[in-house]
């Protein structure tokens, strides 16, 4: 590699495999006084980056520790890499260099369209994950690895560990089930609380922190792609001095839906009205965001029309009351509150509810009624 290309790399890091990725934070930051820069996937972390002592370390938990070769990750410009025909370099002594694009930092598998409920009385496993949370996965098989759907819970109110921080996604959403959240986010201002029913679409990169949270606090998040990067922001101050509402972030922009003061209307299904988020007007079609409602008691013997999407991603999810799902591809279910599920596109669905059931949605591309 010649001088000129050796200097393109923006950053350097050093790949050290470890068994217990927690053990090996809690050494070289706790102990020897390295930093944390990122951390990923927010809900299962296996793989993290330090810094300190002018070097970066890249800490990936999995797989065999004893006698790894040596490995580097250099992130520079493509157009320096593709000079030298691959991306991976092997030196002497089994020493590997991967060189890494620095502009793609966010890859997008294919994915899989598939049909899945979850049930909020399933008992699955409650994991672990950053900053004191509880993760709850609600897609298992992620469609794969396209998306992610967390039933994120904080047990216990009060501050929260958090740090200033942003995510290099696609698409991000975060809606509050029960309790409230204290967060802040870069140029929208002072410290805002989000309430159950209020919802917030993150854009990419923006800097952000949890602050505090009631005593039982239940989230919802949805991202694209399932696994991402989430990175600390070690100089920024939130909240920052300027406004700047329709700052736009990776083409998206900020969104904060209060459902206090949102206006229902009509579906083109006479027995449900819905309230949107705003969200498909912020990304630009992206997606939408809208939570679905029996519109009167009048309306309860008109029978729920049959529908289909085309679309990427179609997930539903009940937030109280019951809801009838009626399918003839994917069969008659029954959802009660907490319940979530999946569409496939090219399925037909109607959907069957009591007088004040409401009901989550969310689609990718952006939902048209």
């Amino acid at each position: 590699m010649s001088h000129e290309q050796s200097t393109a790399a923006a950053s350097a890091q050093v790949v050290v495999p470890c068994t217990n990725l927690d053990a090996s934070l809690a050494f070289f930051c706790d102990r020897l006084g390295f930093r944390l820069d990122m951390i990923m996937p927010a809900d299962h972390p296996r793989i993290a980056l330090v810094s300190g002592f002018g070097i970066a370390l890249w800490l990936e938990s999995g797989g065999s520790v004893p006698h790894a070769p040596l490995a580097l990750r250099l992130t520079g410009d493509a157009a320096q890499w593709s000079a030298l025909g691959t991306d991976v370099l092997s030196g002497p002594d089994d020493v590997r260099v991967e060189l890494i694009d620095g502009d793609a930092r966010i890859a997008i598998p294919s994915g899989t369209q598939e049909f899945a409920i979850s049930r909020a009385g399933a008992g699955d496993a409650w994991i672990s994950g950053r900053a004191g949370m509880q993760y709850r996965d609600l897609i298992p098989d992620r469609l794969g690895g396209r998306f992610i759907a967390s039933h994120i819970r904080i047990p216990d109110g009060g501050p929260v560990p958090d740090y200033a921080h942003y995510h290099h996604v696609r698409f991000q959403l975060i809606y509050c089930l029960r309790g409230w959240v204290r967060v802040v986010y870069e140029d929208q201002g002072e410290p805002f609380v989000m309430h159950a029913g209020d919802c917030v679409l993150q854009p990419p990169t923006i800097r952000h922190r949890v602050l505090e949270a009631s005593h039982g606090l239940e989230v919802i998040e949805i991202g694209c792609p399932a696994e991402h990067e989430t990175w600390r922001d070690h100089d920024i101050a939130l909240p920052t001095s300027q406004l700047h509402p329709q700052r736009r972030f990776g083409g998206q922009r900020f969104v904060r839906h209060v459902a206090e003061e949102a206006r229902w209307q009509r579906a083109h299904d006479p027995r449900l009205e819905f309230r949107d988020a705003g969200i498909a007007d912020a990304t630009d079609g992206l997606a939408s965001v809208r939570v679905l409602r029996l519109r009167d008691a009048s309306a309860i013997g008109e029978a729920p029309l049959p529908r289909t999407h085309d679309g990427e991603f179609l997930f539903l999810c009940v937030l109280d009351g019951q809801c009838l799902l009626l399918s003839h591809a994917l069969g008659d279910h029954t959802l009660t509150a907490g319940d979530t599920c999946v569409i496939p596109a090219g399925a037909d669905y109607a959907l069957d509810a009591q007088a004040g059931c409401g009901i989550l949605e969310v689609a990718l591309p952006a939902m048209t009624d």
